[in-house]
């Protein structure tokens, strides 16, 4: 295997950095009022899980601090997008699961994003969207991979 330059390593980062950057000013923008980029995602990937999780193993997943994770649940569950009880096993540990209403807030702030994604797709075009998504893909592996 060839070593790739490092300044070749450098652009792709700074790319994508980027491009996360100006991702998220454009999706943050169109949010309903009220609600933030960490809302929409934790409550995303609640939905996505369909099951509860501890503000431990959300943090995990997110890569968060505890502290942080709980600082974003506390607003979810003051707006009553999430559920909080004790967990049966350990009453000193938490389980978090997403409420109808954060249900319907997801999907509202799905709807407002939807159209700015598909708007940048489309001028891309499929075949590179095509094209690109398996080596994001295999990277967001790597990276997971060196975190664990």
């Amino acid at each position: 295997m060839t070593k790739v330059p490092e300044s070749l390593s450098v652009s792709l980062f700074s790319e994508i950095l980027v491009v996360d950057q100006l991702a998220r000013a454009n999706v943050a923008r169109v949010l309903p009022k009220g609600m933030e980029l960490s809302h929409f995602t934790l409550l995303n990937h609640l939905a996505h899980v369909g099951a509860e999780r501890s503000p431990a193993q959300l943090a995990k997943s997110f890569h968060l601090t505890r502290g942080a994770m709980t600082n974003t649940l506390h607003k979810l569950e003051w707006a009553g997008w999430i559920h909080v009880r004790p967990d049966w096993d350990d009453a000193r540990r938490k389980m978090i699961s997403i409420s109808p209403s954060g249900q319907a807030a997801r999907d509202a702030a799905l709807a407002a994003i939807a159209p700015v994604i598909a708007d940048v797709v489309d001028k891309l075009g499929e075949a590179e969207v095509r094209t690109v998504l398996p080596v994001l893909r295999a990277m967001r592996t790597k990276l997971r991979e060196r975190l664990e």
